[in-house]
């Protein structure tokens, strides 16, 4: 079998390289990230990649020729940073939401015969539909016939709610056919906070463990501690008093307007000061899940803030994958990665469709 080779722009932890990381049918050669500690993160989990580590803005012909060593590349993977389109807070058109430019230039040098262009549903409302329209336009320029879909990983395994846009591009014939979800009516449940997390010990706010509670007892656990030397990243963020009692008081998927006036905040939105439900999927997760007064994350059974194991585990990131720097960036690495287990159902596909005559 040929092993295509690849390059992930704006790579961040690798999350999407991931599920191409996993099947024989391919290789990353190379992968682009701007900044210094998630690039690092990023090496310590794809340590035969060559990091290309600058803002893609100063990724020339010569750099990239460099890195690939003579190698062609056969598939681009990768979005540009989401929170400009995100539909979370202000959304702005400024030089981020301009980044998918950088993204088409990089295809104009390197040529590839397929590309992967991932983004949050945002980008498909933003300037009225005009912004998407001019991505597709830009691409297709360059020869691409395209595709896009928005998938949602709770349908393919893991415990959260996060719709993605899916932009497929092929040179030729675009023969890509989407995933079919593995999860949802009809197939196997969705998996829940109890099953995603559920083996990480009780611990209150300030307390740390590093000893799972119990045996890996369902497909999503013998899926993340199948190469585990150990819990780690178990630590619950130290909270004040008062804040404590707010997130105590709740119940399972409460919010603040669900609180006695006594202790209930003045200030947020009604899914902010939120407790997730344990046997539901968690909605979706930014990099603020360790931030009770930022969208829904309270931890539904120990009511407190969330670890970094759990948002891990929450974007279904094996126990052993590593992350780098303070907590604050290694929450940024998670809260902003594509799942594992929706990059390999992408990858998986991608795979059939350049194999096919």
């Amino acid at each position: 079998m040929s092993r295509y080779k690849i390059m992930d722009l704006f790579a961040g932890v690798g999350g999407l390289s991931y599920g191409f990381s996993k099947l024989p049918g391919f290789e990353i050669v190379a992968a682009n990230e701007i900044e210094k500690d998630i690039a690092t993160a990023y090496k310590l989990n794809h340590p035969g990649v060559t990091m290309i580590n600058c803002d893609i803005n100063d990724l020339t012909e010569e750099i990239l020729r460099e890195a690939l060593k003579g190698q062609q590349i056969d598939i681009v993977v990768g979005g540009p940073p989401c929170q400009s389109y995100s539909t979370l807070g202000k959304r702005r058109l400024d030089d981020r939401a301009n980044l998918f430019l950088q993204y088409k230039r990089v295809l104009k040098i390197l040529k590839p015969r397929a590309f992967v262009f991932e983004n949050v549903v945002g980008i498909l409302s933003m300037d009225k539909g005009k912004l998407f329209k001019q991505i597709q336009a830009e691409f297709e320029e360059l020869g691409y016939k395209l595709k896009y879909k928005v998938l949602n990983a709770v349908d393919y395994g893991v415990p959260q709610q996060r719709e993605r846009v899916i932009l497929v591009g092929f040179r030729g014939e675009n023969n890509f056919e989407y995933p079919i979800p593995t999860h949802g009516e009809g197939l196997k449940p969705h998996v829940t906070l109890r099953q995603a997390i559920g083996d990480l010990p009780v611990i209150k706010s300030g307390q740390s463990s590093s000893t799972y509670a119990y045996q890996a007892d369902n497909d999503f656990l013998h899926f993340v501690r199948d190469a585990s030397q150990g819990l780690t990243e178990h630590s619950a963020p130290k909270n004040g008093d008062h804040l404590i009692k707010i997130m105590e008081a709740l119940k399972d998927g409460q919010c603040k307007d669900d609180l006695s006036e006594d202790i209930r905040p003045k200030s947020g939105y009604g899914n902010t000061y939120a407790k997730l439900w344990w046997d539901r999927p968690s909605t979706t997760i930014t990099r603020n899940f360790a931030c009770p007064s930022s969208s829904r994350c309270i931890h539904p059974r120990d009511s407190r803030a969330m670890s970094i194991r759990e948002g891990a585990r929450l974007q279904s990131f094996p126990d052993d994958y590593k992350f780098y720097g303070s907590d604050s960036m290694k929450r940024l690495e998670i809260g902003n990665a594509v799942p594992p287990l929706l990059s390999m159902a992408i990858a998986k596909q991608m795979l059939r469709a350049v194999e096919e005559k």
